[in-house]
């Protein structure tokens, strides 16, 4: 049971902190005026959000005793309950004469938190939320809150976004005159990824950050939420996902892969295994648009939610980086419409609404290499007609014209900051 006077303490404790703090704006779009469900891989930025969400109420005209922040994830805290939420609502009432706006910063790890945040929204309260899973959302959640809360995806820093905590403002006319410093700056985001503690640690640190975070995550939001009796398989079964990268797999492919290294799973639990990496935000899936329905289930390929967990999970992985490192830039401006198409032809990514395609290639420089890309996307085309074609690759730019198609060929740095 949460004691009360302790709950008085840490809310006065967290309004000090959420005025104080300094803040990078995220280039996310929020409704303030609603009522806001952030979820996100753990430690990308999801609690600095809800801090801007206090920021910009306050600058709306809402007095910081009017917040009602909350983090339960404070160590000071342990166990709480559903009554336990009830008793922070009490402890602010008998601080402050005022109705407040609730921020509940990872509040998933009380049962049955959806029940209280309806109440409060059905009795009038504005509420911002955080949570680091993705059950948050599951069908029966998203029934007791009953559409009262608008669902916002949180990923980890945008190449842009890297360049504001840098203080690198991007130079006049940059599309046309590449600054080498954001260049340079790009390899480094490329491989470490865009976490926001990663980017302000000295490069001897971020690998030994990054490992400790997987590590977190590991334990915390798979091995011990999901009660994961064969733990080694599930690493192993990680590992290989990180190798896996580009190419669409099926639940049988990962359990014999699995397997092979000498963790015996089945197919059922390769299955369970992948949802609870989605689940945690760890990874994401893509379906294939010109799959069948049993196909768009069991064939799938999965991304990281960034980079940095490939770099430290696999050697030499340019191609796969750049893959990935495309595939989160549009999950988070297309969530929704995202796919990849395979059906005779191989098409790395796919946006069937605006029939936009992607390729993705380290270098079309080798002939070979630029006649498959290329080939790729005009027999789409004649399939589908398309509206937009791209090549992405590491470092090359030019404009390809042929049998009636215009590919645009982007080095990596420029269409991130084209498509932040």
């Amino acid at each position: 049971m949460l004691d009360k006077d302790l709950a008085k303490r840490l809310i006065v404790e967290y309004q000090e902190i959420v005025t104080n703090i300094e803040l990078i704006e995220r280039d996310i779009t929020v409704d303030y005026t609603g009522n806001n469900v952030f979820v996100g891989l753990r430690r990308a930025g999801k609690s600095y959000l809800l801090y801007q969400s206090v920021r910009k109420m306050i600058k709306s005209g809402h007095k910081i005793d009017e917040i009602l922040f909350f983090n339960f994830e404070d160590d000071r805290i342990d166990s709480l309950t559903i009554s336990d939420l009830d008793t922070i609502k009490l402890a602010y009432e008998e601080i402050f004469d005022s109705k407040p706006v609730f921020f509940l910063d990872e509040i998933q790890i009380v049962d049955h938190w959806e029940k209280f945040a309806r109440r409060l929204v059905d009795t009038g309260y504005q509420v911002f939320i955080t949570g680091s899973n993705a059950k948050m959302l599951s069908r029966e959640i998203a029934t007791t809150l009953g559409g009262r809360f608008y669902i916002t995806e949180v990923f980890p820093f945008s190449f842009a976004e890297y360049l504001k905590i840098k203080n690198l403002p991007l130079p006049k006319n940059w599309q046309y005159t590449p600054s080498t410093a954001v260049v340079r700056n790009f390899q480094q985001f490329f491989l470490s990824g865009g976490l926001p503690e990663v980017i302000q640690k000295d490069e001897i640190f971020k690998r030994e950050w990054l490992s400790s975070l997987f590590n977190k995550i590991y334990f915390s939001d798979l091995v011990l939420r999901y009660n994961v009796r064969n733990s080694k398989a599930l690493k192993v079964l990680i590992r290989k996902m990180a190798e896996s990268v580009m190419q669409p797999v099926t639940y049988n492919r990962i359990a014999a892969i699995v397997t092979s290294a000498g963790f015996k799973i089945k197919s059922e639990t390769a299955a369970e295994y992948c949802q609870y990496l989605t689940d945690s935000y760890l990874m994401f899936s893509l379906e294939n648009y010109a799959a069948k329905l049993q196909e768009k289930v069991s064939v799938k390929k999965y991304y990281f939610s960034d980079n940095g967990f490939i770099t430290l999970l696999v050697t030499d992985a340019d191609t796969s980086l750049l893959e990935n490192l495309v595939a989160v830039t549009l999950r988070k401006k297309y969530p929704e419409e995202l796919m990849y198409f395979n059906s005779n032809v191989e098409v790395d990514f796919y946006l069937p609404e605006q029939k936009i395609s992607y390729q993705v290639s380290y270098s079309i420089r080798d002939s070979q290499t630029r006649e498959r890309e290329v080939r790729a996307l005009v027999r789409l085309n004649n399939y589908i007609p398309q509206n937009q074609m791209f090549i992405i690759t590491k470092d090359e730019e030019e404009t390809i014209e042929i049998d009636g198609c215009k590919i645009v060929v982007l080095p990596a740095w420029k269409w991130v900051l084209m498509n932040k």
